[in-house]
């Protein structure tokens, strides 16, 4: 008992706080983008759910209930399941391109009946957990071999997987999510040197061949996000109308419920993809300035916790963790400005989705428990 209350009297406030708030903003903003406008309710379809955000705040609540269940055990036992669950994952996976719900041209989501979740979101943290593991017993600097072990054992199939979906953001960040990890553990500078000059030479040919293993809108992704006018009815449209919105906000932004954007229709995927522009055009750029605050602390924290971690697993798991949501940070708000192409990557804790949510507090439990268990002598 006496344990448990040293371990709560390092309870990490900071990230728990951070987590809620952005939350709780992230509900808001869904309610308000999502909302029927009185005025325009008789021209609204049923298609048009208004519920949106009354599913986000079910999910809220479980994924502070993971979030707190996740401290009451040693992170020590995600390194023991390690390979295990990232067995179950890659399976999971599978089941998903053979059997797996679709929606909008894309399988990404198993349907259990009563709810339907993302494998992908679930292999992120036990592919970080099991190359973690990994890192953790190797215990000596990476060579080009070892390197090339690591990626054909945690990479390169589920990649594939989830790039098959299709979800090429997802497949890219656990790919950059990769590289990151094993620059920061030590890699032999022979093998960078060799790693980037392999790929500027290889680029123009394994470029089509990647072009041609595109669906046609990822194409037009691309595409748009070099020139606007290459798709102004699909993607160029998409990113025209978030800037509109961002840009509208102005320094004070519009006010709660005052947005027009997303409750109009004019912004598509207005509280998913781009909920950072649905929310800057009711709050502005001081709003803007606060949300990209709240992640920067997010993110220091990450590292400090890395920094802190009691063993070798924990810091590989915590900069993982904090690289992962880092980059989907900067991806989906680069996608509301128009700086990243439109890959279909939410922003972690304020977009809409279940398993988004629930596996982004999972995460930052992880990171909380590692941070409470800093001081334990570790055997």
């Amino acid at each position: 008992m006496s344990k448990l209350f040293e371990r709560l009297a390092h309870f990490d406030w900071l990230i728990f706080s951070i987590c809620v708030i952005l939350s709780l903003l992230g509900i808001f903003t869904i309610y308000s983008a999502t909302r029927i406008p009185d005025y325009q309710g008789a021209l609204i379809s049923e298609s048009f759910r208004p519920d949106f955000y009354e599913r986000q705040i079910i999910w809220f609540v479980a994924g502070i209930t993971i979030f707190f269940g996740i401290l009451f055990i040693d992170y020590q036992w995600f390194k023991r399941l390690a390979y295990l669950l990232y067995v179950i994952s890659i399976i999971l996976l599978l089941l998903t391109i053979i059997a797996g719900k679709k929606s909008m041209g894309a399988s990404r989501w198993i349907n259990l009946g009563f709810f339907s979740f993302q494998p992908t979101d679930i292999f992120k943290i036990t592919f970080l957990i099991a190359l973690s593991s990994y890192l953790h017993d190797l215990k000596a600097r990476l060579t080009a071999s070892q390197i090339l072990k690591v990626f054909l054992l945690f990479v390169l199939f589920p990649v594939l997987l989830i790039f098959k979906q299709p979800d090429l953001g997802s497949a890219a960040i656990i790919f950059i999510t990769f590289f990151c990890i094993i620059l920061i553990y030590g890699a032999e500078s022979r093998f960078i040197k060799l790693t980037i000059i392999i790929g500027l030479i290889s680029l123009p040919f394994l470029w089509p061949v990647f072009w041609e293993n595109l669906k046609d809108y990822q194409r037009n992704r691309i595409q748009a996000f070099l020139s606007e006018e290459v798709d102004p009815a699909g993607i160029g449209y998409h990113i025209k109308q978030s800037k509109i919105a961002v840009g509208s906000g102005g320094f004070f932004g519009k006010g709660f419920l005052k947005g027009t954007q997303g409750p109009l229709r004019f912004l598509p995927e207005r509280h998913t993809d781009f909920i950072f522009a649905s929310f800057t055009e009711e709050w502005g750029f001081l709003g803007a300035v606060a949300v990209l605050s709240l992640y920067i602390l997010f993110l220091l924290r990450g590292f400090d916790t890395a920094q802190r971690a009691r063993d070798d697993f924990g810091r590989y798991l915590s900069l993982g963790i904090t690289v992962l949501l880092g980059l989907y940070v900067f991806i989906n708000i680069g996608m509301a400005l128009g700086l990243t192409p439109v890959v279909g990557i939410p922003l972690p804790f304020m977009s809409y989705g279940g398993s988004a949510l629930v596996t982004n507090f999972a995460m930052a439990g992880i990171l909380t428990n590692i941070r409470m268990r800093r001081f334990e002598i570790f055997y």
